[in-house]
């Protein structure tokens, strides 16, 4: 605790002039007194106006290996891994290191959140510079964004944020499940905009943004906006994406069922013309076996109407689900994940290392996630 000069000499000349009012008083009982006052009165000032920097992150690392239905050998042009985002590397594998640099004052503040590696690389595929935007450096940048709280129940935040729909995130730390599901790899993953919060005394929450196109973080380089929607209440929330020839509704939430179950779930839905879009439903459920050892499941149901993105298939109407086992044991800040992956497809699209087609692929992944 910093207690200023000026304020020192106060209290010292307030002690000369009062010696004969208090002379009841020893002279080490009334400087004690005063200068416990005076530290009281500074760390109320401080915490008034108190303002900070943070960092914080993660790093990931993983093994991966197909059991049954796909091949370990880039070479042999078999299928590495099930065709959602991050941790589809054969072997052992880098994931991502984040780091995060926040700084906070009264009245706002600014976040920074920088990505290297692999999986750091495939959350902002949008903002490469081999894709043509401005920024040599944009493929770092996860997040860059500043905020003004206007009250204690408002936010207006202007810059590039991490999407508001879905219920998995880029950050593994973030995720019980290492491998994403088929809805969180659709996307999207990031916006650039401007976006306002509200929360409510009675407990709901409200948000509304005017963004870029999806994923484009950098700039707007085609003159369209979308506009985003959030109604949240009880840790659950709709949201809604929308522009041109383009509309997203989703679900999203989890409830704590006791002290030891949690169920979650997220259903999703987009219509982006010309019959094209995807739907799904996941559902997640999590059991505290220990303070450090927690077992979760997720289940899957997706469908992609057009069949090209995900699946690399011309096939319409491609449907597809998983069922994922994953185990959390925590040391301190680290995660150890081993999971247990089963994927299956309505159609033929999973190359084993012979060559031979099947719908279905069994896979394993290890995976050490440390948080700070």
């Amino acid at each position: 605790m910093k207690i200023s000069l000026q304020k020192l000499t106060l209290v010292l000349l307030s002690i000369f002039i009062s010696n004969a009012t208090f002379a009841q008083e020893s002279t080490v009982d009334k400087v004690i007194s005063l200068v416990e006052d005076l530290i009281e009165t500074e760390t109320e000032e401080e915490e008034t106006t108190s303002t900070g920097l943070s960092i914080s992150g993660s790093a990931d690392t993983y093994f991966r290996t197909n059991l049954s239905g796909g091949s370990n050998d880039g070479s042999d042009g078999g299928t590495l891994a099930p065709a959602s985002s991050f941790a589809n590397l054969p072997g052992f594998s880098l994931g991502m290191a984040n780091l995060i640099g926040a700084y906070e004052g009264d009245k706002g503040g600014v976040v920074v959140d920088l990505v290297f590696g692999p999986r750091g690389s495939d959350a902002v595929f949008a903002s490469s510079p081999t894709n043509g935007l401005y920024s040599s450096t944009g493929d770092v940048v996860n997040q860059l964004y500043a905020y003004w709280n206007v009250s204690d129940n408002a936010t207006i935040t202007m810059g590039n944020f991490n999407t508001f729909l879905g219920y998995e995130v880029i950050s593994p730390t973030g995720n019980f499940n290492y491998s994403t599901s088929y809805a969180f790899s659709y996307g999207p993953f990031s916006h650039t905009g401007l976006k306002l919060d509200i929360a409510t005394e009675s407990g709901f929450s409200i948000m509304a943004a005017v963004l870029n196109p999806t994923d484009i973080t950098e700039f707007n380089p085609t003159g369209d906006y979308f506009f985003g929607a959030q109604l949240g209440y009880g840790g659950f929330y709709l949201n809604g994406l929308f522009g041109d020839n383009y509309s997203q509704f989703d679900l999203t939430g989890g409830v704590d069922v006791s002290d030891k179950l949690y169920l979650g779930i997220n259903a999703t839905i987009t219509d982006a013309g010309d019959e094209t879009g995807f739907s799904g439903a996941t559902l997640y459920a999590q059991v505290a076996a220990s303070d450090q050892l927690k077992i979760g499941a997720r289940y899957e149901f997706f469908q992609d109407k057009d069949g090209n993105y995900v699946f690399g298939s011309n096939v319409r109407d491609t449907n597809a689900s998983d069922f994922t086992l994953s185990a959390n044991y925590s040391v301190g800040n680290l995660t150890i994940i081993p999971e247990l992956r089963f994927d299956s497809l309505s159609e033929d699209l999973f190359i084993d290392s012979d060559g031979e087609a099947g719908s279905t692929l069994t896979s394993f992944v290890l995976a050490f996630v440390y948080g700070f």
